[in-house]
């Protein structure tokens, strides 16, 4: 029996990353100067060479060591976390509203159509003066 772990997948770590952060392969490739081909192949790899990893990192806005240690167990721990954490807030539950959004949009109506007379006043001053 076996007991050594399996090394971790840094492709499939790199476009797990790139999918939650919701970039696709060719902005990824523009990036970092290859072509779509490539990022198609290093995300399919195992392992990843050094300075391939550490611009593809940067790129992503994450670590290289944030690429090597990622796992969905701790993006899903995080989450529910965040999600416990906005809910133990002064926030109430996350979704309360402390405002009337509609009142909000009268209010900049409001406001826009009292920038409008001020400015349709000092066109017409403007106009009776010449």
């Amino acid at each position: 029996m076996n007991t050594t772990t399996k090394p971790k997948h840094l492709g499939r770590n790199i476009s797990r990353i790139r999918e939650l952060r919701g970039i696709k392969q060719d902005a990824l490739a523009m990036a970092i100067g290859v072509s779509q081909q490539t990022i198609s192949n290093i995300e399919n790899s195992e392992t990843v060479e050094d300075d391939k990893l550490e611009l593809i990192a940067k790129e992503l806005g994450v670590t290289a060591e944030a690429i090597k240690n990622f796992s969905d167990e701790a993006v899903i721990n995080f989450f529910n976390t965040f999600n416990d954490t906005v809910s133990n807030s002064n926030f109430g539950n996350g979704n309360t509203c402390h405002f009337n959004p509609l009142d909000k949009v009268v209010e900049l109506y409001e406001r826009l159509v009292q920038a409008e007379k001020e400015k349709v006043a000092y066109l017409e001053k403007l106009i009776n003066n010449k």
